[in-house]
């Protein structure tokens, strides 16, 4: 088990006053069979004059709030302490053939197979299309096993793009992203899940972040890690397995888990409506530190 402390600061500096508000941030870390969170502390500059904790549709934490004075600069801070273990993933060729899966889910009623099926359908982000299919099909081939081709998939993805972030925005669609084979961890991420979808399967989208590890012989830099996006598919009676296609692995103890959808748009970080403000720069830091701290890091 790894105890991390995380420090999620986004601020917003404006060209003129905003005089009204109002945001929803996905800054919580939820629970699951992977991990432990501790409840944050979110710190709010200027202070909100309304601020809301609810749980959302997915069960993710999430926070409502209203600042109603005028502002140049909006400064959001999160503070976390998560401790996370990973078991080690099931045998991909014992998993069962992805075919079966695709059946189940459109007339198994379990709990875990309703609550999946709605990660089978289109979202704003992510939407079905032959031309997905067909590149997953070369990984999914008749009666192999889910995790298996999934896996595979995973690989490719990784293999035949390029990660770039200046290849694209948060308004990138997939089809872009395919056609160009550039983009970030959202943009392999809503690939995989076009993909997995494509085909009949629930995907869902997974937000958290990464620890990332110091050059050889280096300290570690306070606020060099990142925010980071991976997918998840649904395998069956074997339940939820993540997969990371930036790094083509399935995510272990160096990926934390903030909150899960059916895209970005779910789960994104901060987000909001604003009267006034002009332009605006938005700076954001992340620094993911273990606790006890790894040998040579500093921070």
């Amino acid at each position: 088990m790894i105890r991390y402390t995380i420090t999620h600061v986004t601020t917003y500096d404006y060209t003129e006053p905003v005089s009204l508000c109002q945001n929803v941030a996905h800054l919580s870390a939820r629970d699951s069979t992977r991990q432990r969170a501790e409840q944050p502390v979110l710190s709010i500059t200027p202070e909100p004059a309304v601020i809301e904790e609810r749980v959302d549709f997915f069960g993710n934490p999430v926070h409502y709030f209203t600042i109603q004075e005028p502002h140049r600069e909006l400064t959001v801070r999160a503070e976390h302490i998560i401790s996370v273990s990973v078991e080690p993933p099931p045998d991909p060729a014992t998993t069962p053939a992805w075919e079966s899966v695709r059946d189940q889910l459109n007339w198994n009623r379990g709990a875990a197979w309703i609550d999946a099926y709605q990660f089978v359908f289109d979202s704003r982000y992510v939407a079905a299309d032959a031309r997905y299919a067909r590149y997953a099909a070369e990984s999914f081939t008749p009666n192999r096993p889910v995790l298996e081709a999934a896996l595979e998939l995973m690989a490719r993805v990784h293999k035949e793009f390029v990660y770039d972030p200046r290849a694209t925005t948060l308004a990138t669609p997939v089809a872009e992203v395919f056609e160009k084979r550039r983009g970030v961890c959202q943009d392999f991420a809503h690939l995989l899940l076009a993909c997995l979808r494509s085909l009949g399967l629930a995907a869902r989208y997974v937000s958290g972040y990464l620890s990332t590890l110091p050059p050889p012989g280096k300290s570690r830099l306070v606020g060099a890690d990142a925010s980071h996006a991976w997918a998840s598919v649904f395998c069956g009676d074997i339940g939820w397995i993540d997969l990371d296609p930036t790094n083509d692995q399935i995510p272990g103890e160096r990926h934390v888990l903030l909150a899960w959808g059916r895209d970005y748009d779910d789960v994104s970080p901060l987000k909001g409506v604003i009267l006034g403000g002009g332009q605006h720069v938005v700076k954001v830091s992340v620094d993911v530190c273990p606790d006890p701290p790894e040998l040579g890091v500093v921070g």
